[in-house]
């Protein structure tokens, strides 16, 4: 019994640090290392079966907005790299010439990433996306896919991928946002708050980590409070567009 009673007190203890870290709460940056450092093994998987594989399109659409071709033998960056698949994605693309930058202060995600590289041009940095070890002004173009949400200052976080580009360098977010047409919202959210926490806990083995996901995107600015946030960081010429229904959406801006 008093067993079974620690067993759903360690349940709602987790679930309401996904609330708090979903919301900005100030434990958000160690509760947001430790769960994608737990999910790492099986973290690819995950985001392809829940969306259905539609992300991969979404990637390679992000990647187009980034620019590279202008400066095909630079430095970029891919903040919040996960298992560096944007990062990899990114050094196959024909014509590439330069280096990848693949930051992310989950040293696990990482490692579970780490065999693509397969001998390409991408260096794996354990970092924070609020203190990057990076020169300023040293990055042809930065990109960001479905990580940015849970960086824990977001204003700072953007500051910082401002101060190491260089004039004229794209940031490119990628992001889950809410569809806005009523019967495609109403959908999405029954899929996102319930089927996804339900299969993403029983195949990554941690029942919250996947209840953090919807909860952490229903708390994170709109489209437009977004890019004015950008705006008002530094960046110009910022511009945004939905992606299948509006699920997710491209975000870009340039430092001056």
């Amino acid at each position: 019994m008093w067993g079974e009673l620690s067993s759903v007190n360690a349940v709602e203890t987790e679930s309401e640090l996904a609330e708090s870290a979903a919301a900005g709460g100030a434990e958000k940056q160690r509760y947001v290392r430790r769960i994608f450092s737990e999910i790492a093994p099986r973290y690819d998987l995950l985001n392809h079966v829940l969306s259905l594989n539609v992300d991969r399109s979404w990637r390679r659409h992000a990647l187009h907005e980034l620019g590279w071709k202008r400066h095909p033998d630079g430095l970029y960056l891919d903040l919040c790299t996960g298992t560096l698949d944007v990062a990899t994605l990114l050094s196959r693309q024909t014509g590439f010439k330069g280096r990848v930058l693949g930051a992310d202060f989950a040293e696990p995600m990482l490692r579970a990433g780490k065999h693509k590289i397969d001998g390409r041009p991408v260096l794996p940095v354990a970092a924070d996306a609020l203190d990057l070890p990076l020169a300023g002004r040293s990055i042809r173009g930065a990109i960001v896919a479905f990580g940015i949400r849970n960086v824990a200052d977001l204003d700072q976080g953007l500051a910082e991928v401002l101060r190491v580009l260089t004039s004229g360098a794209r940031f490119v977010i990628l992001e889950f946002s809410t569809p806005t047409p009523p019967v495609i919202r109403t959908l999405y959210q029954t899929y996102f708050h319930h089927v996804v926490p339900a299969i993403g806990g029983i195949v990554s083995g941690q029942p919250t980590a996947y209840r953090y996901l919807p909860r952490s995107v229903s708390h994170f600015p709109t489209s437009s409070e977004l890019a004015s946030r950008m705006e008002r960081v530094g960046f110009r010429q910022v511009r945004w567009q939905p992606l299948t229904l509006g699920i997710a959406t491209v975000h870009v801006g340039e430092r001056p």
